[in-house]
């Protein structure tokens, strides 16, 4: 169950980041509550897992999961560069993230 929960509390880690630069430095209301909500529910996840999941493994697997899902978006919504490099670099951090698992 700790996994499950610190996959999503690193799916919404990209969640409250998109809504933090959508929210123009907390000028839009909706943006800023989805930030607000989808930030403590991601801290809030990632506590509940680190109770079973070591620090670093926890950690590194819920940052992973959140840069790597907030480049995604960047690059397939915002139109951020899609380069070869930025592909391979985004793939040594899912690997990084697998072997943090496979190795727990």
């Amino acid at each position: 169950m700790a996994w499950l929960v610190l996959i999503i509390s690193g799916v919404l880690e990209t969640v409250w980041a998109v809504a933090l630069e959508s929210s123009k430095g907390f000028s839009r209301l909706v943006p800023t509550v989805v930030f607000g909500v989808a930030l403590a529910l991601s801290m809030g996840g990632l506590a509940y897992a680190m109770r079973s999941i070591p620090i670093g493994t926890g950690y590194a697997i819920w940052v992973g999961i959140g840069a790597v899902g907030t480049a995604l978006y960047g690059m397939t919504v915002l139109g951020d560069a899609v380069t070869l490099a930025r592909i391979g670099c985004l793939l040594l951090i899912v690997s990084g993230v697998v072997g943090l698992k496979v190795l727990h």
